[in-house]
């Protein structure tokens, strides 16, 4: 019971932050709304034993994406004129605590059968050394692609960012 309780409290803090995220005006408040959402779907990961996407979660998404993410919007260093006017009504306001009240109903109603007792799982369903063979034999293909990509746009963000000119400097 006592699970099911924490996992309707980080589901609730989860529609919020993501609620906060889509309706600030200013992209930082957004950005670290973002994390206190990861952070929440970490926490969720965390409750069904799924430590290792939990940490991962944390890891990748809350640590790396979230660092770069802020990176860029200080680079960006956007004045209050370039933000424009605060667009929070209390119209708005209500709106987002209504549709977050109606997800968290929708959530209960949908969510009830997944507290019944289940099949066990085998001991080694999720661990680092499951997930790296899965990964890395059956899932090479994708996996390598995805890296490709990464590759990519790590060459296209250099061009992009190279001084005009070429003085070398």
């Amino acid at each position: 019971m006592i699970q099911a309780i924490f996992f309707y409290v980080f589901a609730a803090s989860a529609v919020v932050m993501a609620l906060v995220v889509v309706s600030a005006k200013n992209p930082v408040y957004s950005a670290m709304a973002l994390i206190g959402t990861l952070l929440s779907v970490a926490s969720i990961f965390a409750l069904q034993s799924a430590h290792l996407m939990a940490l991962l979660q944390v890891l990748v998404y809350a640590g790396a994406i979230m660092v770069l993410i802020l990176f860029v919007l200080m680079l960006l260093n956007l004045s209050p004129e370039e933000l424009g006017e605060r667009r929070v009504t209390v119209r708005r306001v209500a709106g987002a605590y209504l549709v977050g009240a109606l997800a968290t109903i929708l959530m209960i109603r949908v969510t009830k059968h997944l507290w019944a007792p289940t099949s066990e799982l085998d001991p080694n369903f999720g661990t680092v050394k499951e997930v790296g063979t899965v990964l890395y034999t059956k899932y090479l293909l994708p996996f390598e692609m995805v890296s490709l990509l990464l590759l990519a746009a790590i060459i296209g963000a250099v061009v992009l960012t190279r001084r005009e000119g070429g003085d070398g400097q």
